[in-house]
C-alpha cells in the first residue's frame, strides 16, 4: 500500500506566522547573549590570569638567602662561624648556589616576555636590570672604599687598605676610578656582581634560544665553557690579571639554571628520582668531604693516593672546575629529593628571616659585603676570640635580616598604594604581580 504524504496545511500559515517570527527573535536574542557572554569571558580571562600572583617557589628564596648568609660569613677572614657554610665540607660553596638560582629566576621572570614581545623588548628589560646591578656595584664600591679608608685612618692600621686591594685606588684615584667604572678594578670580595653583570648582558640571545631550542642553547653554553677553559679565555683587570670569576665559565651554571626553569627539570626528573643517581651523589659528597678534610688537617693528606691528587688538583674556582659543578649537582639532587616545593618546613616562621633575605638579594648582598669588612675590622681591633666571632657574625646576619624586612615593608606599602581601591579613580590601579627577584 502506498503511503501518501500529508497535505500541507496552508490554512494555518497566517496563524503560525506571528509565532514563528517571535520564536526567531527569541533565538536571535539568545544567540546574541551567548556570543556576548563568550566574548566577555574570552577577553577578560587574560586580565584575570594577569591579576593572579605568579606562583613563587619558596625554595628559591630560601636557598638564595642561605647563600647570602654563607657569603657574609665566608667574607670574614678566620671566622669560626664560617664552619657552618658548605665551603668547608666540599668542593663548591655558596657562589654556585647564588649563580644557579639567579639563572633560574631570570628565566622565570623574562621567558614569558621573550615569547610574547620578542628579543628586542625583553632584551631591553634584561639590559635594564643589568644596568641596575652595575649601578649597585659602583655605589657599593664607593661606600666600601670610604669605609675601609676611614677605619684604616681612624685605627691607624693601613693594612686594611692593602689587604682588601685598595692601595692603588687611594694612591691614584683619578686613574683607577675609570677602571672601576669599566669593571677592571675590583677590591677583595667585590668580584661577584661584575661577573653577573657580564652574564646578564649576554643573556638576551641565550634566553631567546632557550625558549625555542633549549637543548641547543645549553649545548652552546657548554661549548663556550669548554673552549674558555681549554684556551684560557677570561676577562682581565687593569693590571693584566684574570678575573676572579670568569664570566665565560660561570655562565654555564647560570644558563643551566635557566634551562632547568624552562623545562629542564622535567627532563631530569627521572634521574633525580633514580636510586642509583642518589647513591652516586651521596658517594661523591662523601669523597669530596674526605678530601676537603685533608685541607684542614694536613696529616690526613697522606691517605689520599698520589694519582688521585694529580687528577683532581688544582680545583679551579675562577674557571668553575668540573669537580665544583659535580659537587653542586650532587647537593642539588639530595636537596630536591629531601625538600619538596610544598614542604611545610618552608612556611615555618623560623625560616622567614632567610626567605626574606633571599627575596631582596641584591640589597642584602651589597650590605653583606660592607658589613663583612666592618665585622672583620671589629675583630682585628678588639678581640678575635671565638665568642667575639660568633657575636659579630650573629650581629651582622641580624642586620641583613633587618635590612631585608625594611625593604619588604617599604615595598608592601607601595603595593598597597597601587592595589585596586586604594585610589579615588576606579579602574586605573592595576594589581601587582609578584615575581621572583633576580639577584
Amino acid at each position: 500500500m502506498e503511503i501518501k504524504p500529508a497535505p500541507e496545511c496552508t490554512i494555518c500559515e497566517p496563524y503560525l506566522a506571528p509565532f514563528t517570527i517571535g520564536l526567531r527573535r527569541i533565538l536571535l536574542c539568545c544567540r546574541a547573549g551567548i556570543e556576548a557572554t563568550v566574548n566577555v569571558a574570552w577577553h577578560s580571562q587574560p586580565q584575570k590570569a594577569k591579576a593572579m600572583p605568579a606562583a613563587r617557589d619558596i625554595r628559591l628564596d630560601f636557598f638564595r638567602g642561605l647563600a647570602l648568609w654563607f657569603i657574609f660569613l665566608d667574607h670574614i677572614p678566620g671566622n669560626i662561624a664560617s664552619w657552618l657554610t658548605v665551603r668547608n665540607y666540599g668542593f663548591s660553596d655558596a657562589t654556585e648556589i647564588f649563580v644557579f638560582i639567579s639563572g633560574y629566576t631570570a628565566a622565570l621572570v623574562y621567558s614569558d616576555a621573550m615569547r610574547t614581545n620578542g628579543l628586542i623588548q625583553s632584551g631591553a628589560r634584561i639590559i635594564k636590570r643589568a644596568w641596575q646591578i652595575y649601578v649597585a656595584h659602583i655605589f657599593s664600591f664607593a661606600i666600601y672604599a670610604a669605609i675601609i679608608g676611614y677605619i684604616a685612618g681612624t685605627a691607624s692600621n693601613p693594612s686594611f687598605v692593602d689587604d682588601f686591594g685598595l692601595t692603588d685606588f687611594f694612591r691614584q684615584p683619578d686613574v683607577i676610578f675609570p677602571q672601576v667604572l669599566l669593571l677592571r678594578f675590583k677590591p677583595v670580595n667585590m668580584d661577584v656582581l661584575p661577573m653577573y653583570v657580564v652574564v646578564l648582558v649576554a643573556f638576551p640571545p641565550l634566553l631567546w634560544a632557550l625558549v625555542r631550542k633549549p637543548v641547543v642553547a645549553l649545548a652552546c653554553s657548554s661549548a663556550l665553557y669548554v673552549l674558555a677553559r681549554s684556551n684560557g679565555w677570561n676577562f682581565v683587570s687593569y693590571t693584566g690579571d684574570a678575573w676572579v670569576f670568569n664570566p665565560l665559565a660561570w655562565q654555564l651554571l647560570f644558563v643551566f639554571g635557566a634551562w632547568c626553569a624552562l623545562g629542564g627539570t622535567r627532563l631530569l626528573a627521572g634521574l633525580i628520582r633514580s636510586r642509583a643517581v642518589t647513591i652516586a651523589a651521596v658517594g661523591y659528597l662523601a669523597v669530596a668531604f674526605a678530601i676537603v678534610m685533608t685541607w684542614h688537617m694536613p696529616a690526613l693528606g697522606e691517605v689520599v693516593p698520589t694519582w688521585l691528587s694529580q687528577a683532581i688538583y688544582p680545583i679551579d674556582k675562577p674557571n668553575l672546575d668540573v669537580l665544583r659543578i659535580a659537587h653542586f649537582l650532587a647537593l642539588t639532587v639530595l636537596t630536591v629529593r629531601l625538600l619538596g616545593h610544598d614542604s611545610p618546613v618552608l612556611t615555618s616562621p623560623l625560616l622567614r628571616p632567610v626567605v626574606r633575605c633571599g627575596m631582596h638579594s641584591l640589597e642584602v648582598f651589597c650590605a653583606g659585603v660592607l658589613t663583612s669588612f666592618v665585622a672583620h675590622a671589629a675583630l682585628v681591633q678588639t678581640s678575635a676570640g671565638t665568642a667575639a666571632q660568633v657575636m659579630v657574625s650573629a650581629a651582622g646576619i641580624s642586620l641583613l635580616v633587618a635590612i631585608a624586612e625594611l625593604i619588604g615593608w617599604y615595598r608592601s606599602i607601595a603595593e598597597k598604594k597601587r592595589a585596586p581601591g586604594s585610589s579615588g579613580k576606579k579602574g586605573l590601579a592595576q594589581p601587582v604581580q609578584m615575581v621572583p627577584a633576580i639577584v
